[in-house]
């Protein structure tokens, strides 16, 4: 597929009559083309349903993403869908993790509280650049007849009437389909603009990443530790290279931030007590906001909400990706098991099963990682055992287990 000058085409559509004429053209449209967004424009496509993904990032940014410095931690279950999906990531892009631990206290001598080994060669998951996993979904998609992309713009409203929903663009385009769904993130403007609210909570930390070459050998393990309001994880990547992901207090990542390479890696390797010998820096610092956020309801009239949109986890849980992957498997399979669902998408009954599912499903994760970061930020003793109980605990409750090692994949 070519790239097109501005987005694809599509002939404006403002009277509202017009719209419900037109509405079946399109039976989905799915507003955010990262990966979650993408793997879930294949999988409705494979169903025999037509879909418009529309994003506000131009076309050559979604084609050749910019490194962006993090690591996705993919379960196997997740590499899986993605590669039933047709999202084909190369074997020799992906680091494999053999074993995680996670304590609470300074490294390496804090009180563990985890320790997971995988099985066999394959481990207990796979570590993939995330700018690796969003050209190959962009990839995917390109050729699929089913697909229409519209990039280079942003959602401005939503229109309706008794069976269908009309996305207004930027450039006051109308795109009718029979659902909408939002997958443009925990700061989701379709969410807004279908009327379904959301607590977000702005932890006031940073995150910075950044990869680093090192001494001696990370033996494929994930390391993570947790110290009053500082979270250290080492991410295990190819050869002797890491890659350091830090949750700080804005004043320790600005003072971070302000060091040469040659400071940080030095100040990196005292904070990482040396588990892995010296260290020296291979690219760039990346610095995030840590915002949190969780959908009261998942869906509204012919609307439907997917990944971050729906539940943005802090990097306690390492379960973003796959918490946004979970939550297309369980939209496809209620729109799927459905009857009528190829005749209309965006009806009731199987909008109400996947927000049934997947909110039983996310609560959970959502109330213990507030608790967990609660307790994360508070340096009294009291906290301090407490935070070693709660993560005890919680790493025996499926599904957290292993991924309470890593850090958040999409944020």
């Amino acid at each position: 597929m070519p790239q097109p000058a501005g987005g694809i085409a599509i002939k404006d559509v403002v009277d509202q009559d017009v719209v419900a004429e037109n509405v079946a053209t399109r039976d989905v449209a799915i507003v955010g083309a990262g990966p979650v967004g993408l793997c879930l424009a294949l999988e409705l496509a494979a169903l025999g349903l037509t879909v418009t993904v529309i994003d506000r990032a131009p076309w050559k940014a979604l084609a050749s993403p910019d490194d962006d410095g993090r690591e996705i931690a993919l379960t196997h279950a997740s590499r899986r869908q993605l590669a039933a999906a047709g999202i084909a990531i190369p074997e020799d892009r992906m680091a494999p993790i053999r074993e995680a631990r996670l304590y609470n206290g300074d490294p390496p001598h804090g009180m563990t509280l985890a320790s997971a080994r995988g099985e066999a060669q394959d481990g207990i998951g796979q570590l993939v650049a995330n700018h690796l996993i969003r050209r190959a979904a962009f990839e995917a998609v390109r050729d699929v007849d089913r697909i229409e992309l519209i990039t280079g713009h942003g959602v401005q409203a939503l229109n309706g009437g008794a069976d269908w929903r009309s996305v207004r663009l930027d450039d006051q385009r109308d795109i009718p389909a029979r659902l909408v769904v939002a997958a443009d993130g925990r700061l989701s403007v379709t969410r807004r603009l279908a009327g379904l609210s959301a607590q977000i909570h702005d932890t006031g930390q940073r995150l910075l990443v950044r990869r680093m070459a090192h001494e001696r050998s990370h033996r494929q393990t994930t390391w993570s530790w947790f110290h009053g309001e500082r979270g250290l994880a080492l991410l295990p990547l190819a050869g002797d290279t890491a890659s350091l992901v830090m949750t700080l207090p804005p004043e320790d990542a600005e003072r971070l931030e302000a060091m040469s390479p040659t400071a940080f890696a030095a100040e990196a390797t005292r904070l990482y007590r040396g588990c892995v010998g010296e260290m020296t820096c291979l690219d760039a610092l990346h610095d995030y906001p840590l915002t949190v956020s969780h959908a009261d309801r998942l869906v509204a009239d012919r609307v439907a909400l997917v990944g971050d949109a729906a539940l943005g986890l802090h990097p306690v849980t390492a379960h973003g990706f796959n918490v946004g992957l979970a939550s297309v498997r369980r939209l496809v399979e209620a729109l799927a098991s459905h009857a009528g669902t190829t005749a209309d998408v965006g009806a009731a009954a199987g909008l109400a099963s996947y927000a049934r599912h997947h909110q039983r499903a996310i609560v959970p994760l959502w109330h213990a990682s507030r608790a967990l970061v609660a307790l994360y930020g508070d340096t009294r003793p009291p906290a301090r055992l407490a935070r070693h109980l709660a993560l005890g605990a919680a790493r025996r409750i499926a599904p957290l287990q292993w991924l309470m090692e890593g850090y958040l994949a999409r944020h």
